[in-house]
């Protein structure tokens, strides 16, 4: 029965990974995206990321650099309901922020070549802190310990609940960086055609912290020996862990008179992350158990293979839209296994569909020195009540972003932006009368980016 809280506690902290990161590989890389978000077809220096086919329509040869900060905060909220909660229900939140997020994207264009290369945080990105536990954890420990102390409730005073015999208290810090170093090559093989070669080096690097002690309150230790010095469950964890993969990507792009498209496909970048423990604090004889999770330890984390296609408009040289798509192709992708009906699977199994994004924006030239833009994106997953826990959960949303570019001199540009995403509340109900917990996820995010662009 310990042996089983133990168990499932480990497993909490293990996965909380995606609270730092979620499904979404980062797409907002250049500030322009948060200011427009459509910026698939783009041919100016943010297309490195975005559309690096574009570049070879970059204006002039040289060099072009851009710099770019943004500040994300993100938080996860949970509405539990369980038999065993004194109260019924509770409010679980956590909290995600990345106070600054850098990027440079860097091309150089001679002729009808243009060589292009970036660093970003393309995955990940921020630190999550959880400060009052989670239900999940919450449910199975107070039903554990629930069946060990109900016993002694027929020799205590009357209206005595199981849940004024202990205390209980968990805290746990993680951390999700996946670091990109891209490379590549653009040729423009006509006027109107260009295609780009590269990938880019990922090198994820996270970490964990944290512990939970369940302990009798003092009047009530002598009712249960066994447990020393009233410790029902104690556990401590301080794991950090590395991994590496590579992204090939190809590109193209067609230009013809008002019309651009931009085509882009990043392949699969096989990636698995490895545990560095430096503490794994477990009761004698239940190793085996924590085998997943000891030093050396391997888990998948594969970065999805993902396709993109934008078509641009020029209505006027001043206005511009774009509208776009992307595919994540999430169930061909590596995930950590979680059990279910006794066999280990992969999670990415439970999912219904790959994601897929809708996107849309407008940029005007308000004045010559002032551009305004405006941007929409709609991201359906393919979620399931199996994919869902309360350790890792994605939302249905919509973002918009507004913002502006702002043109100091004919070399240098300046974008600010904000961009905030609204979730759909998931409602995952109880498995079973077995399993009693029922939940309801939702989540928040915001992001504030400023950027500058720079021609030589």
């Amino acid at each position: 029965m310990r042996k089983t809280l133990w168990i499932g506690l480990l497993m909490l902290i293990v996965s909380t990974s995606t609270y730092a990161g979620g499904l979404l590989t980062n797409t907002n890389q250049h500030v322009a995206f948060l200011r427009m978000l459509a910026r698939g077809a783009s041919t100016e220096i943010d297309a490195v990321y975005t559309n690096p086919a574009g570049l070879a329509f970059l204006p002039k040869d040289g060099w072009y650099l851009s710099l770019n900060i943004q500040n994300a905060y993100q938080t996860r909220e949970i509405d539990a309901t369980f038999p065993l909660f004194p109260e019924g229900s509770r409010h679980y939140k956590g909290t995600a922020s990345a106070p600054v997020i850098p990027s440079l994207q860097a091309a150089y264009k001679i002729g009808n070549w243009t060589l292009s290369g970036s660093f970003a945080v393309v995955g990940g990105g921020g630190k999550a802190s959880f400060d009052t536990g989670l239900p999940m954890f919450d449910a199975m420990a107070m039903g554990m310990i629930n069946t060990q102390l109900s016993p002694l409730l027929a020799v205590l005073p009357a209206g005595t609940k199981v849940s004024d015999l202990y205390g209980m208290n968990s805290a746990l810090d993680g951390k999700q960086y996946i670091y990109g170093i891209q490379l590549g090559a653009t040729y423009k093989i006509k006027d109107w055609l260009s295609v780009f070669v590269g990938g880019r080096m990922n090198y994820f690097t996270g970490g964990y912290e944290g512990f939970l002690t369940a302990t009798l309150k003092a009047p009530y230790q002598q009712y249960v020996p066994q447990a020393p010095g009233g410790v029902l469950a104690n556990i401590a964890l301080d794991c950090d862990q590395t991994g590496w993969g590579i992204t090939p990507i190809l590109g193209a792009n067609l230009k013809t008179g008002k019309w651009n498209i931009g085509l882009k496909y990043e392949f699969m970048a096989n990636l698995n992350i490895e545990n560095k423990t430096k503490k794994l604090e477990v009761p004698d004889g239940t190793e085996a158990q924590f085998k997943a999770y000891q030093n050396g330890v391997n888990t998948p984390n594969d970065i999805p293979a993902l396709l993109t296609a934008a078509v641009g408009y020029e209505f006027l040289p001043t206005l511009r839209a774009t509208v776009e798509y992307h595919h994540f192709f999430d169930k061909a992708a590596g995930m950590a296994p979680v059990v279910d009906n006794g066999t280990e699977v992969g999670k990415q199994k439970f999912l219904t569909h790959g994601t897929h994004e809708y996107l849309a924006g407008v940029e005007w030239d308000a004045h010559r020195y002032v551009t305004v833009s405006a941007g929409f994106q709609k991201t359906d997953y393919g979620l399931s009540d199996k994919f869902q826990s309360d350790t890792s959960f994605s939302c249905d949303s919509y973002s918009i972003g507004l913002g502006a570019a702002l043109n100091l001199s004919s070399k240098l540009k300046m974008n600010v932006a904000y961009f905030w995403t609204t979730y759909s509340d998931y409602n995952k109900p109880a498995a079973s009368a077995a399993s009693p917990l029922a939940e309801v996820y939702s989540r928040t995010n915001k992001v504030f980016g400023v950027g500058v662009d720079y021609r030589f």
